[in-house]
């Protein structure tokens, strides 16, 4: 059994430093082997190279550390998701900031404590599984009302058309044109995807 840590930003101007010393005190061994931390984007769907090798470590009987209940999951959906597979492969989650949703158990409880720390953590994952669905109905719902009003309006979703009219489309046959610039170069400079460069050439 081993305890492994995960520490990661949510603000681009954050640190993890408060998180790793919190993980530390936890027992989690300050080596690559236990401490796992992603600097830098705090985009949620930016990659998480030290979150995928923190899962490829665990084994079961291990215990995850996490020091704040929101660096763990991309979102709530994806929270749930997580905690249902850690503990299908044997792996307990021990939360720091939010004790009431750990699936670790600590040593030296007695049976019905340990029962009654498991139902407490499985009824608060099916509060916030309720959420996540919730969460989940409230973006469709809100999609699907801008997408009628988009209709109404005489409009479809989805990017607006570009003419070859477009400035920016006429800028970039010019720097295409002028051959002193690579297509990632122009692309870059007009702040748009080489394939989208592409089309407007070829416009």
């Amino acid at each position: 059994m081993a305890k492994v840590g995960y520490a990661r930003v949510l603000a681009n101007d954050e640190n993890t430093d408060g998180q790793i010393d919190a993980l530390i005190a936890a027992g989690v061994s300050n080596d690559v082997q236990h401490l796992f931390v992603d600097e830098g984007s705090s985009n949620s769907k930016a990659p998480r190279p030290a979150f995928d090798r923190c899962l490829d470590s665990l084994r079961e009987g291990d215990i995850l550390v996490v020091a704040k209940f929101a660096r763990l999951g991309r979102s709530l959906a994806n929270l749930i998701e997580l905690m249902r597979k850690f503990d299908a492969i044997g792996v307990s989650v021990q939360i720091l900031d939010n004790p009431a949703l750990n699936t670790y158990v600590p040593e030296g409880l007695d049976k019905d404590a340990a029962q009654r720390l498991r139902d407490q953590t499985e009824y608060m994952l099916g509060i916030l599984g309720s959420l996540a669905q919730y969460e989940r109905a409230l973006i469709l719902d809100r999609t699907r009302v801008g997408l009628e009003s988009a209709r109404a309006r005489g409009r479809n979703g989805g990017r607006p058309a570009v003419s070859s009219d477009d400035p920016k489309v006429k800028r970039a046959k010019d720097l295409h044109s002028e051959g002193k610039l690579t297509p990632q170069e122009i692309a870059g400079s007009l702040k748009i995807g080489v394939s989208t460069l592409y089309r407007y050439i070829k416009m």
